[in-house]
């Protein structure tokens, strides 16, 4: 049993988001099944260069799929699949850089280029002692590279929409939405999430979009249910930007 720990990361939004951080248990046992993983396709590859043959041409990629497997695996996968290897993506777990927005290629090849360190001595006993002690659950290739692991059970991942939508016409249901409680500067900050969202890490972009609806919707008269909180807060700027014109 770990203990919930959790980070609070303030918005340029003016929110507040708060993340899940995984302990050493958990990325333990997302390790090593990564490890297997890993093990396997190192044994298959080996295989297969034993029965092909033992040719310089067969040596030379056999040596390249090892070291893609050894050190490309993890990258690969954070980089591809939301920060998610197999063996995270099987405990729940992702990584995301501090600001929680997604991890992208340097980092990721930082934090995993520093690995093996957290083995010494032996069984994972460095990585850790230092996710232990640190107050953000980072290992050491995390604080080099400025990530964290966080949990992301529960979450309810919406649908994506795109990063930019242009005005679209009223319809009779936003013609009727009494806006006039809404300020301008809470405009402007929906404005601000909507423009930057497609870079926001989507179990961070849903919860944002879900704090600025749940705060923003009750000021509004009108609005139709069953909105999406995005499809909401989409539909607010649009009117309100047509008003204006």
């Amino acid at each position: 049993m770990e203990y919930e720990d959790r980070l609070t990361i303030a918005t340029p939004e003016g929110l507040e988001l708060s993340l899940q951080l995984a302990g050493a248990a958990s990325r333990f046992v997302a390790a090593s099944v990564d490890l297997a993983i890993q093990l396997a396709l190192l044994i298959a590859v080996g295989v297969v260069a034993a029965v092909v043959g033992g040719g310089g041409v067969v040596v030379a990629v056999y040596l390249i799929l090892v070291f893609l497997i050894i050190f490309g695996y993890d990258v690969a996968f954070e980089v591809l699949n939301a920060g998610r290897t197999p063996g995270k993506q099987l405990n729940g777990l992702r990584v995301v850089r501090v600001s929680g927005h997604p991890v992208t290629f340097l980092p990721s090849c930082i934090r995993n280029v520093i690995r093996p360190i957290d083995f010494l001595p032996g069984w994972y006993l460095l990585g850790a002692t230092v996710i232990l002690a640190t107050s953000k659950n980072q290992r050491i290739g995390d604080i080099v590279a400025g990530t964290l692991v966080i949990r992301q059970r529960g979450v309810r991942k919406q649908v994506p929409l795109p990063s930019v939508r242009p005005p679209v016409p009223a319809t009779v249901a936003e013609a009727v939405w009494d806006t006039s409680r809404i300020t301008p500067d809470e405009v402007a900050t929906v404005a601000q999430f909507l423009e930057r969202r497609a870079s926001i890490d989507d179990s961070a972009r849903s919860q944002l979009a879900r704090t600025l609806a749940s705060r923003l919707q009750p000021k509004v008269t009108g609005v139709p249910p069953g909105l999406y909180p995005e499809q909401f807060l989409e539909r607010l700027v649009s009117l309100r930007r047509r008003s204006a014109s």
